[in-house]
């Protein structure tokens, strides 16, 4: 059995969480590859809200086994208070013990770095994941089996801050004593224990005994460290060949992969957007989309759906179809627009390059339409609406498999 897989296809906050959670019913484990607790997965179920950061979406599932991978770069803390919204979570809940520690200093040191950059800052959820990325590169990291041994991960990080005293004074972070540091570790074993093993193990089993599983990644194609729009990127492999060295599962053990889109777009931070709309239209989207960050609540900066990137995305992952998010957020527009192509240097093209900064949309504009939310068949869908969805597979290239109108699980269209 191969694992099939949920891939953001934009610049993260497409609406994986949703995706994920009404999937995950027909899945026997949900796994998430990489990324930390800036990414945010919101779920609504019956008017109840979750969010999630590192817990895969498939916990509101009761039969679904969870694994955050080894790809993964954990707060404990976080995790802890995440926990604290499920009750019996173990052998539910697995944590790779090659996964990396995102500790409190990470997040200082992502905070001070971006307020030395001024007003050159990417504009980072502060929240340490770069500076753990970093370590992990660097091979100054610490790993979440090593929480198992307290007193052994407290004298290395001690050590650590010794080794890099004069950074740390930059800084402006103190040297944490080692009595403190001991009982937060402590504390972080007590809880976690539990849930820590060898996930890679744990998959490959599943896999072997051919049990369904499903895999997420967090943020989105877009924000990618390799193929996205550097430097304003995430520090983790977002595609989906990310899944794989995040996992410990190579790319035959992949199935079916479904790219996440919003039928608009939006991005959190720093960085070029070509279709961000700076008018009326991008604050009516930013308002009837309620577009503020799971993890930062920062407002999302908004636009309309980029055909270039989302085709550039889906070719990248290998999607077999598309899931089209909030299309019921277009309601009541009289047009709605999307970028059909650049124009670099006067000259237009249909391709992404690798420096967005420069780049200006070409837009076709369509009829809008109104009353798409809570539709849960095509057919319900106004004609309008039918069409933008049809335009936006032939320019994507890409069929969409999946149409969601509105947070709830239940009003979603599967084709």
């Amino acid at each position: 059995m191969k694992a099939d897989l949920i891939v953001g296809i934009q610049w993260g906050d497409e609406g994986k969480g949703k995706i994920v959670d009404r999937l995950a019913k027909e899945y026997d484990m949900v796994c998430r590859s990489q990324g930390g607790h800036n990414a945010g997965h919101t779920i609504w179920v019956d008017g109840v809200k979750f969010a999630l950061h590192l817990i895969p979406s498939g916990v509101l599932n009761p039969q679904a086994i969870n694994v955050v991978g080894n790809g993964v770069v954990l707060s404990p803390e976080s995790i802890i208070k995440e926990m604290v919204q499920f009750e019996g979570l173990e052998g539910r809940l697995y944590i790779s013990d090659k996964a990396h520690l995102n500790l409190p200093y990470h997040a200082l040191i992502d905070q001070a770095k971006e307020r030395l950059k001024g007003d050159k800052a990417i504009g980072t959820t502060g929240k340490g994941i770069g500076p753990a990325y970093s370590d992990k590169i660097n091979r100054t990291g610490f790993r979440v089996g090593e929480l198992l041994n307290p007193a052994k991960l407290c004298a290395s990080i001690i050590e650590y801050f010794e080794q890099n005293r004069a950074i740390f004074d930059i800084y402006e972070i103190p040297t944490p004593t080692e009595s403190e540091l001991l009982a937060e570790l402590e504390s972080y074993k007590a809880k976690l224990a539990p849930f820590i093993t060898d996930t890679t193990q744990m998959v490959w089993n599943a896999l072997d005994a051919d049990k369904r599983i499903l895999l997420e990644g967090a943020q989105g194609t877009m924000l990618d460290i390799d193929h996205g729009t550097y430097p304003y990127v995430t520090s983790s492999a977002t595609v989906s060949a990310g899944a794989c060295t995040g996992l410990g599962i190579n790319p035959k053990d992949i199935g079916k992969v479904i790219g996440i889109v919003k039928a608009y777009c939006t991005r959190v931070g720093n960085g070029p957007f070509p279709s961000e709309d700076l008018g009326e239209a991008g604050k009516r989207l930013g308002k009837q989309g309620h577009e503020f960050g799971t993890t930062t609540g920062r407002a999302r900066r908004c636009g309309w759906f980029d055909a270039v990137a989302t085709r550039y995305a889906s070719r990248l992952n290998g999607c077999d179809e598309l899931a089209l998010m909030k299309l019921d957020v277009l309601d009541g527009f009289d047009e709605v627009k999307v970028c059909i192509a650049y124009e670099l240097d006067g000259k237009e093209i249909d391709y992404l390059p690798s420096n967005l900064e420069d780049v200006t949309p070409i837009y076709k504009t369509f009829k809008g339409w109104d009353n798409s939310v809570g539709a849960r068949t095509f057919d319900e869908l106004p004609a309008s609406a039918q069409d933008y969805v049809k335009i936006i597979e032939e320019i994507s290239k890409t069929k969409v498999g999946i149409i969601s109108t509105s947070p709830e699980r239940d009003d979603t269209i599967i084709l």
